[in-house]
């Protein structure tokens, strides 16, 4: 392994990097993860999700003793308290958070600094949909534009070629792109 391979580069353990590419290429189960979370109503539109346990590599993990909260909430204009972002807000951080993760990983692995990176993100929503109003405007966003800002030595090109794959993997770039099979069950009491 080289000294690049073995340092840490935009904060990521390169060694530990590759380590897992190369158990994974040898154990393609190990690829095979599970998220959970917890959401609580809490009047209104305030919301509660507790996040913690996963399943990855295997097994549960149980790596993080203390538990994510987020809270989710509407602004006033939409009859909530503020009490946290909305669900679709939501979308947008998981979103730019994913493309940050891969863009930073992506760069390590391919000897590539970033001195800083940034996302700017909107989305267009029509609440025509969400209200019930139109069965002609769908509920979700419309459109959805994001703007990578990065500041690196690499060439123009190389940060073009990285953003284009950062795009290809991104596991919540998919999600918002390509429909997925949702089962919701009610369990009423």
């Amino acid at each position: 392994m080289s000294d690049t391979q073995s340092a840490s580069m935009n904060g990521v353990d390169v060694g530990k990097l590759l380590a897992t590419l190369d158990a994974i290429k040898a154990d393609p189960s190990l690829a095979n993860f599970k998220f959970h979370a917890e959401t609580e109503w809490r009047g209104g539109g305030h919301s509660r999700t507790t996040i913690q346990n996963f399943f990855g590599v295997g097994s549960e993990d149980a790596s993080r003793s203390t538990p994510f909260i987020v809270e989710g909430d509407e602004p006033p204009v939409l009859l909530g308290g503020n009490a946290g972002p909305n669900a679709v807000e939501l979308v947008l951080t998981g979103l730019a958070s994913c493309l940050a993760v891969g863009f930073a990983y992506n760069a390590a692995a391919r000897g590539i600094q970033v001195e800083e990176l940034s996302f700017h993100i909107d989305g267009d929503i029509d609440l025509h949909g969400f209200l019930g109003l139109s069965e002609k405007v769908r509920p979700g966003y419309q459109n959805i534009r994001v703007t990578c800002r990065v500041k690196s030595d690499a060439s123009h090109e190389k940060l073009v070629e990285l953003c284009e794959h950062v795009q290809n993997t991104s596991p919540v770039l998919d999600i918002v792109r390509n429909p997925v099979a949702v089962s919701v069950t009610l369990d009423a009491q």
